[in-house]
């Protein structure tokens, strides 16, 4: 079984997108663990700790499934998990160079 690894995974991640910030979760600062171990398979489980812009987010839970999602289709991932966390409390500091720069804020 191939093994993955964080950078796999945060690519996949790259792909999922906030409906109302056209900068991947990843570059906005929203994924604040991962986590990859073998299955007695020999596969992979991977969780994912990540947070939101705004707690009252409406979008959070498609938003969670989708990077869900895409880290299931990786190859030789048996489980996939997305957790929304709250702590620490986001704010736009964490967004990336590369997402301010998407933003226009440098």
């Amino acid at each position: 079984m191939p093994t993955i690894t964080e950078q796999d995974v945060m690519s996949a991640l790259k792909s999922c997108y906030d409906p109302e910030i056209p900068v991947n979760i990843v570059d906005l600062g929203l994924i604040y663990d991962l986590s990859i171990e073998k299955t007695a398979s020999g596969a992979n489980a991977v969780d994912v700790k990540m947070t939101l812009t705004a707690p009252g987010c409406g979008m959070g839970p498609v938003i969670a499934e989708d990077a869900r999602q895409k880290i299931a289709a990786l190859p030789a991932v048996e489980r996939a998990k997305v957790h929304i966390v709250w702590d620490p409390i986001w704010n736009p500091r964490m967004i990336s160079e590369a997402g301010r720069k998407s933003l226009g804020l440098e």
